[in-house]
């Protein structure tokens, strides 16, 4: 579990540097309610939305085979990628 968090965070932030125009980037970790919480946060607008690729498929990938949960929007404000991994075994 701590290698996919890992993983997650490090595609995510590659993804701002990437594939946005965001001048700033937040990556929060923490734990609430028996899951460990993962969310980076970016002011880069995207009009359009975005696209799945490899990286957010292979995000998306890593929580849903440790039971978690993932989600990804971009929006004018900025992104964000969020995920959830459970800290009790399955």
């Amino acid at each position: 579990m701590e290698v996919a968090a890992y993983r997650i965070v490090t595609e995510a932030l590659a993804n701002v540097e990437r594939h946005s125009s965001a001048t700033a980037a937040l990556a929060r970790v923490w734990v609430a309610d028996g899951s460990l919480h993962l969310a980076v946060e970016d002011d880069g607008a995207s009009h359009d939305g975005w696209v799945a690729g490899v990286g957010l498929t292979s995000m998306r990938e890593r929580t849903e085979q440790l039971g978690g949960g993932f989600a990804a929007t971009g929006s004018a404000r900025g992104g964000t990628v969020t995920a959830w991994l459970p800290l009790a075994a399955q």
